[in-house]
């Protein structure tokens, strides 16, 4: 920290000059967060930073929208509720912090059941597929809940229910289904959970209920796939989350966690407090948080309504239409996503012994774009995937771009050796210099593969790159 002020024209440059190294936020294909809004909001926005949100003493009306942007949310998942009774949920900073309060719901609810019944309660465990967000891993090690993963397979890249439900046992608080994985965008049967989770529980008098993470479809599924049943209509179904910053389509970070009544969120979990104003009950891992979020999140509903986000999201998915059908024309690449599921693309090269996915996102930044590459959990992680994320902003005419882009890679990729051949070309050195006692370390070899292959990508940039 400098010692003397400086003027606030240099430190707003300072500042701005090194923020233009960053990337375009609307070209980042690898997240699910919203980058535009219109600038109506972006004005309530700015005039609502400095509210604290959880002052409900002092602003009122801020909570009082909070409330709204819960009922409205809680009915659009099917919550069973009166035309005047209010339903039970709050807004968070994001999915991982609904995630959290879900879980301590059910780890709660499931203590006092077993304390009730004179049985132990040190090991909750929770059933999930090895697809979800880290986030369940980080309840599981912070709470001390064991997590039960489903592996995986090839050509099935979710929970697979049947295998599940096996997985359940006494000490299993909840089994958490994803709507929309974030590996493939793909939707997991819920319904065919909910009927085999209930029969188990028939047959073993357990109780043992669902939750949703709905970070990314909850606010697709209402809109594209109305009779798909995944929410409340389900019995076992006790709470969901989902990320208004993902298709909700407000900036990060804002989430929300409902619950299908009253008696599924422990009382002794409810903090109240006086200290800021009147009784002010909450229930957050954080307590201050701004107000901006909240208002934007009822912005969009109001001004959007029903037809609005279904419109929204149909045009994603027509944008994602026009890019699976572009990458599939290449002939070259092999589509890992489904139709029905989160609006983006998941895809593989059909042959990947020469250069793989990780070379073409590597190669997709020289054209600005941030595409991820990455490989699937156990036990299909010899797959690798590139991932397009289509949101509101991502138009038509990116999609289209984007296709070409890729095939200028691939042909790029084409023209030069592949890492393979030249790991080989080096292991076949290695194997000369053993006669004199000289062989390399592994480590080394990795280092003049690259090193090698770097050489060639950039002696044939430097020959394209003429001056005009």
């Amino acid at each position: 920290m400098a010692e003397h002020s400086i003027p606030k024209e240099a430190a707003y440059q300072i500042i701005n000059d090194e923020l233009m190294l960053d990337g375009n936020p609307r070209l980042n294909l690898a997240s699910f967060v919203t980058t535009w809004m219109e600038p109506e909001c972006d004005k309530l926005i700015m005039s609502s930073i400095n509210k604290n949100y959880v002052d409900m003493d002092e602003y009122p009306v801020t909570t009082e929208l909070q409330n709204r942007c819960v009922n409205m949310i809680a009915r659009l998942f099917n919550a069973p509720l009166g035309d005047s009774e209010a339903a039970m949920g709050v807004g968070t900073v994001g999915s991982s912090e609904a995630i959290m309060l879900a879980g301590l719901a059910f780890k709660r609810k499931w203590q006092n059941k077993r304390r009730a019944a004179g049985l132990p309660t040190d090991s909750p465990n929770i059933v999930t597929g090895a697809n979800v967000q880290v986030c369940w891993e980080k309840f599981a090690r912070y709470f001390e809940v064991e997590l039960k993963e489903v592996k995986l397979r090839e050509g099935y890249y979710v929970m697979d229910p049947a295998k599940a439900v096996e997985m359940v046992d006494e000490n299993t608080i909840c089994v958490a289904a994803i709507l929309g994985s974030t590996l493939n965008g793909e939707f997991e049967d819920v319904k065919t959970l909910n009927d085999l989770l209930a029969e188990k529980n028939k047959e073993t008098g357990w109780d043992t209920p669902i939750h949703v993470d709905a970070a990314s479809g909850g606010f697709i599924a209402p809109f594209l796939y109305p009779e798909l049943e995944w929410d409340f209509r389900l019995p076992l179904v006790k709470s969901i989350n989902v990320s208004g910053h993902k298709y909700g389509l407000v900036y990060a970070g804002i989430g929300w966690v409902i619950w299908r009544n009253k008696e599924d969120l422990p009382d002794e979990l409810i903090f109240h407090i006086n200290y800021l104003g009147a009784d002010q009950p909450t229930f957050t891992l954080n307590f201050s948080k701004g107000s901006s979020q909240v208002i934007a999140q009822y912005y969009q509903l109001i001004r959007l309504g029903l037809e609005g986000y279904r419109h929204v999201m149909e045009n994603c998915m027509e944008n994602m239409r026009v890019l699976k059908e572009g990458l599939e024309k290449t002939g070259r690449i092999e589509i890992v996503s489904k139709d029905v599921g989160v609006p983006l693309v998941a895809f593989s090269l059909k042959d990947n012994s020469s250069h793989d996915e990780f070379e073409i996102a590597d190669l997709l930044r020289r054209y600005g774009w941030i595409v991820p590459a990455y490989t699937m959990p156990a036990d299909a992680q010899h797959v690798t995937v590139l991932r397009v994320v289509i949101r509101e902003d991502f138009s038509r005419t990116l999609a289209e771009r984007l296709v070409n882009d890729i095939q200028k890679v691939l042909h790029d990729l084409d023209m030069l050796p592949s890492k393979m051949k030249a790991k080989m070309e080096m292991a076949g050195e290695d194997a000369d210099r053993t006669l004199f006692g000289s062989k390399k370390t592994e480590m080394e070899t990795q280092r003049e593969v690259t090193t090698l292959w770097k050489k060639f990508v950039m002696e044939r940039k430097n020959k394209s790159s003429g001056v005009c």
